[in-house]
């Protein structure tokens, strides 16, 4: 069996029929980790202990006829921000070397209660606080088409650990598209539900208002196996099909200034779906340019009331461009964060009702491809212009509250995104089963 490229549905599947041992695939993965010569850029810490016990034990529930469900014994990665008891866990910075929680993430407990195996933890950008998925401080994963190139951020080593073989789902979080754009830049699946869909207790935070949890998987199904281990609701994804499906290519924003392979992979997307069956019409917001403007005040404020106690001791030690865009919350008034808040909730009420009449509204998962790491590092202006570019697509979902997908295309790093309002998250997976059929 091809443990390191077959899909977490195949693989329970195969358990459940005797045809696959937990304990084996572990173990085989367990292997692969160690010997990789970019182990070290992906995994933090692998928790080999843990993953023989968990693996062990879904082996004998098989046996027995007593599986959890279908992930039972299926190995999983996690990005180094889910806490896990007695295992660091230092959301990808020096300032929380040593950090030991006593207990695992609501997240974590859900994943092992279904069953999941738990490999270890992955690297991350710093606080997770960029998404180009570049971190001088601790380490940066390679991107699958090129290891010098960049694996987006901030859930990079999750990518990375699916893209290279060493796990077979991974769980990562996204507060402006720290799933969703290494899931594209990887050519993979990464699912965003929205906000508040998923308990963020135990999760080191970043922007309590804006942080979600989600999957990075191998199929669309993977994703919505991953998601309802994790406690979301199950996803029937059997007879999904575009027919009299209602799409809008949103063009405010997000359809702006497109690197050629990305608006290439929207043009055929966009044709695919229409011959599919799909009705498939433009969309614009006119409030969307205010909730980017927004969102720089909220993002900059939360972060800096998340992180100052431990940055401002220690400014030195963070990565320069990270910590800019931390401190840019330290002057921003409690009166300012308060308005900007209600004002950006009425954008959203509006946003929804546009976006009622359809089924999703589609975009570029990112507008750029992969960038070279050693350029960033060398160019701190450029990270930064960079970063904002690469994460301005998916952070629209993230402004507006909204569940969203990222699923690959024909065109190597280039994902196409569905969104659509919250409690929308099956919708928007089925809408994703059916597309990823005729656009990948």
């Amino acid at each position: 069996m091809e443990w390191g490229t077959i899909t977490a549905d195949d693989l329970g599947r195969a358990i459940a029929a005797g045809r696959a041992d937990p304990l084996e695939g572990t173990e085989a993965l367990l292997d692969a980790i160690a010997r990789h010569p970019f182990r070290d850029r992906i995994y933090a810490r692998a928790t080999p202990e843990r993953a023989r016990a968990e693996a062990r034990a879904a082996r004998d529930r098989a046996r027995a006829g007593l599986r959890r469900g279908p992930l039972d014994g299926v190995p999983l990665s996690w990005k180094d921000l889910f806490d896990s008891a007695g295992v660091a866990t230092e959301a990808g910075t020096p300032l929380l070397a040593g950090r030991v929680p006593a207990g695992d993430s609501a997240v974590l407990r859900a994943a092992t209660l279904a069953g999941t195996v738990c490999l270890g933890k992955t690297h991350m950008t710093e606080f997770a606080f960029s998404g180009l998925g570049l971190n001088p401080g601790t380490a940066t994963p390679p991107n699958r088409h090129d290891p010098d190139r960049l694996a987006g951020g901030s859930s990079s080593g999750a990518a990375a650990s699916l893209a290279y073989g060493l796990a077979v789902g991974a769980v990562g979080s996204d507060t402006g598209g720290s799933v969703r754009l290494p899931a594209a830049w990887n050519d993979l699946v990464g699912f965003k539900p929205a906000q508040g869909a998923l308990p963020l207790e135990g999760v080191v935070p970043l922007c309590p208002s804006f942080d979600t949890v989600g999957p990075l998987a191998r199929s669309v199904e993977d994703a919505a196996l991953i998601w309802e281990a994790l406690g979301g609701p199950r996803v029937d994804l059997s007879g999904a099909g575009l027919t009299g499906a209602r799409i809008a290519v949103l063009r405010t924003v997000v359809g702006d200034g497109l690197e050629d392979a990305p608006a290439r992979a929207l043009a055929e997307g966009v044709e695919a779906l229409g011959r599919a069956g799909a009705t498939v019409e433009e969309l614009d917001l006119p409030d969307l340019p205010r909730a980017y403007e927004l969102g720089a005040v909220l993002y900059a404020a939360e972060a800096w009331a998340s992180w100052r106690a431990v940055v401002a001791p220690a400014p030195d030690r963070v990565f320069p461009p990270v910590l800019a865009r931390l401190s840019a919350g330290r002057e921003v008034l409690a009166a300012d964060y308060l308005d900007g808040m209600a004002e950006l909730g009425r954008i959203r009420a509006r946003a929804w009702a546009a976006i009622a009449p359809f089924d999703a509204i589609l975009c570029a998962t990112a507008p750029i491809l992969p960038p070279r790491a050693d350029a960033m590092a060398a160019d701190h202006e450029l990270f930064r212009a960079t970063n904002l570019m690469a994460l301005r697509n998916t952070r629209m979902a993230n402004l507006l509250g909204l569940a969203s997908i990222s699923i690959p295309s024909a065109q190597p790093s280039c994902g196409l995104m569905l969104s659509a309002r919250p409690g929308h998250e099956g919708q928007v997976l089925r809408l994703a089963q059916a597309a990823l059929r005729i656009t990948a």
